[in-house]
């Protein structure tokens, strides 16, 4: 069955404008920054709609959207995901991890304790669906792990373009969270995302990303 083709709409820049968006939006995003103390301060229910729908305009394999994105407000689920991430993550500091991970973890001052779980006015789990179900039959999905990463990138970006703030968190195992949000059997937690704002006069550490040349090689 072919699909059906539609005019691709786009904006033509000139090359100077190009250029100038480029660099705007990468001075834009370079200013963003991984949270752990979040203000108490709501964030409406409609902003977490569009920054979803964002994420979900990203590319994907086979155009299957591999995803779920469950957006979480309620207190008592939020302290129900902050106590068993901590059980985890005591694990984590305490052996699973080994001396090397938590020594480079140093410089953010981190530990087992994650209390941005509960303070954040909205969690966003994404969860990836490793196949699809219809009927009660399974049905392929294709480059799952990429399609989902992509998705969580529009998403942080979105994140931050909204003027809020966020945290890449991942404790591992993330089972937990299936069972806690009853999440079907072909959904597997992929990141968690607290989201809001910042609490006043915040801190994060000083530091410093790669230079184009380290991160990048050009054939000309």
């Amino acid at each position: 069955m072919k699909s059906k083709y539609i005019p691709y709409k786009y904006t033509v820049l000139t090359a100077e404008d190009s250029l100038e968006q480029a660099k705007s939006f990468y001075e834009h995003i370079n200013k963003r920054r991984s949270v752990r103390h979040f203000s108490s301060k709501a964030v409406a229910e409609e902003v977490i709609d569009k920054l979803i729908l964002t994420a979900s305009s990203a590319p994907s394999g086979a155009h299957k959207q591999p995803w779920t994105f469950c957006a979480i407000s309620n207190p008592e689920l939020k302290s129900k995901i902050r106590i068993a991430a901590e059980e985890e993550e005591y694990k984590n500091y305490h052996g699973r991890m080994g001396e090397e991970w938590v020594k480079d973890l140093e410089l953010l001052e981190t530990d087992w304790k994650k209390p941005f779980l509960e303070n954040a006015p909205w969690l966003i789990v994404v969860f990836k669906k490793v196949h699809d179900l219809s009927q009660g039959k399974k049905k392929k999905n294709y480059y799952v792990n990429e399609s989902v990463g992509i998705a969580s990138g529009f998403l942080i970006s979105a994140i931050h373009n909204a003027g809020l703030v966020t945290l890449t968190h991942t404790p591992s195992p993330m089972n937990f969270l299936e069972k806690i949000l009853e999440r079907p059997s072909n959904e597997r937690a992929f990141l968690l995302l607290p989201v809001g704002y910042p609490e006043t006069a915040v801190k994060v550490p000083d530091l410093a990303r790669k230079k184009l040349s380290e991160v990048s090689k050009f054939y000309k």
